[in-house]
């Protein structure tokens, strides 16, 4: 492997996700916001990842998400960035502006500020969207890592987004959303 600043647990995450794909004949795209391209890049780390890797948006703003992903303002205002409804409209824009076979998004609230009763700093929603599935079927599911730390909460929902881009099923929430510890 070539060198690299991110965490090995990351790569092999991302290599499996490169593999698994490529075997599958599947293309991916990302829509990112609390991880900031993060799995991107753990993605891109990966020689030959453009066999498989479509596409990344980083959209941290809700701007960003209208603009880039087509995520209704209404879905932002009503049930807020760390949302399901979002989680799955990015997972759908990601889909629809792209020619990936599966999009997953990630949103949440990294801290060490933003956090709240309801939201707590370490929520993460995640969802993922096939081309081939029903729009109006909602595969999606929320994390709440804890205050682990910026870095922390990155992390984490990293590795649980490359879990959700493998080939397959959306996995049960206690084995495919469980990343192992840091």
């Amino acid at each position: 492997m070539t060198d690299t600043n991110l965490p090995p647990a990351l790569i092999e995450a991302a290599r499996r996700v490169i593999e698994e794909n490529r075997a599958a004949g599947l293309r991916v795209a990302v829509a990112e916001s609390c991880t900031g391209g993060l799995v991107s890049a753990a993605l891109t780390e990966i020689p030959g990842s453009s066999d498989v890797f479509e596409a990344g948006f980083v959209t941290y703003a809700n701007e960003a998400k209208m603009g880039m992903l087509n995520v209704p303002s209404d879905v932002l205002e009503t049930f807020g960035a760390v949302s399901v409804a979002t989680a799955w409209a990015m997972a759908q824009g990601a889909i629809q502006r792209s020619s990936a076979d599966i999009g997953v998004a990630i949103t949440g609230i990294a801290g060490p500020g933003g956090g709240s009763e309801k939201k707590p700093v370490g929520t993460v929603v995640f969802a993922r969207a096939s081309r081939s599935g029903d729009p109006d079927d909602v595969v999606a599911d929320w994390r709440e890592f804890g205050d682990i730390g910026r870095a922390g909460v990155r992390f984490q929902a990293a590795l649980c987004a490359l879990e959700l881009l493998l080939p397959g099923p959306f996995p049960d929430k206690d084995e495919a959303l469980a990343a192992p510890a840091a």
